[in-house]
């Protein structure tokens, strides 16, 4: 099974940002005023880096944020997160650096935690010297790595960043060994049912650990039912969101009656056996799962949609990252 790590981590750092600065980057996090809202510029800066010849990246990420020093001038805080070696990558912080600045004309910060397993690849500046002008980007790094010989004092930290480096740990030491991640999976599912947290951050950092901690369906299944038995003993109950995640899950990993292959293949099965409300319910149910609870005029539009447009749809849900792209008929 190949690991997938781009999706998790745009959703756990979308969601909880500050704790993500606190864990990886204390002393940014120790000067931004938090009591002010942060602004995710992602649009922007995915129009400032089309460049084929950029490379491939993990997850990047613009954030505007406000220092506590009383400072009116926003600061754009410029994170990459990169999963593998690569010779050009602080280059790359160097140029996406000079692009923002030159589009905001504001103060940029680059920072880049690097989930790679090559221990001693940290590049951490760019820059030359030519003819007494001097040009230089440093950058301050986080190395997964360095929290590899300290898995099991993650556990007892309150900062859910430490699960999620355990499970990135954790999924990388199992990649060959199913039985030992499942292991490992289910011993970090019952920490985090242990942990004083709210509902939902416990469902989105569930969310995160079973995206990153892929198991074959049957271990899942084992797992699962693990979770059932945990529930009973406890007055937890999230089972109910945990499921709809499988499912969610299930779309991309391939699991449980091969789902891999998408609605699409479900809703056309569906159609061409007249189950036109059926399919259309089980659309609205995948919706919900991905994206949230689904206003009225979008609930409305599902009911009257004619077979063949369900279809298109489905077949857009495969890989939609929005409702628009679902939904969008070109």
């Amino acid at each position: 099974m190949s690991d997938d790590y781009d999706s998790p981590w745009k959703e756990v750092v979308m969601h909880h940002f500050p704790e993500f600065m606190a864990f990886y980057f204390p002393q940014a996090h120790a000067q931004i005023d938090w009591s002010l809202p942060h602004v995710f510029l992602d649009q922007e800066l995915a129009a400032l880096s089309r460049d084929a010849e950029l490379g491939k990246r993990l997850l990047d990420k613009l954030v505007s944020v406000r220092k506590l020093n009383g400072d009116e001038q926003w600061v754009l805080v410029h994170l990459e997160v990169q999963g593998w070696r690569d010779a050009d990558f602080a280059e790359r912080m160097f140029i996406y650096n000079y692009r923002v600045y030159d589009r905001y004309r504001h103060p940029v910060a680059s920072m880049a935690l690097l989930t790679d397993e090559n221990r001693h690849w940290r590049p951490t500046g760019f820059g030359w010297q030519q003819l007494g002008c001097t040009m230089q980007l440093d950058f301050p790094i986080a190395k997964m790595q360095d929290y590899a010989y300290v898995i099991p004092d993650l556990a007892s930290q309150e900062n859910p960043f430490a699960l999620v480096s355990a499970a990135h740990l954790l999924a990388q030491n199992t990649r060959n060994d199913a039985h030992r991640r499942r292991i490992a999976k289910w011993k970090l599912t019952k920490m985090l049912y242990e942990r004083d947290w709210d509902r939902q951050r416990i469902i989105d950092l569930y969310r995160v650990m079973d995206w990153i901690m892929r198991l074959p369906p049957a271990l899942e299944q084992r797992l699962r039912s693990g979770i059932v038995e945990l529930e009973r003993r406890t007055d937890m109950t999230y089972l109910s969101s945990i499921e709809r995640i499988g499912m969610e899950n299930g779309i991309k990993k391939g699991m449980e009656q091969g789902l891999q292959q998408g609605l699409e293949q479900g809703l056309e099965q569906g159609l061409e056996q007249g189950q036109r409300r059926g399919c259309a319910e089980l659309l609205s149910l995948m919706l919900k799962a991905r994206f949230g609870p689904l206003s009225l005029p979008v609930q409305i539009m599902l009911e009257d949609a004619p077979a063949d447009l369900l279809n298109q749809w489905a077949k857009n849900f495969v890989h939609a990252d929005s409702l628009d792209a679902v939904f969008r008929t070109e």
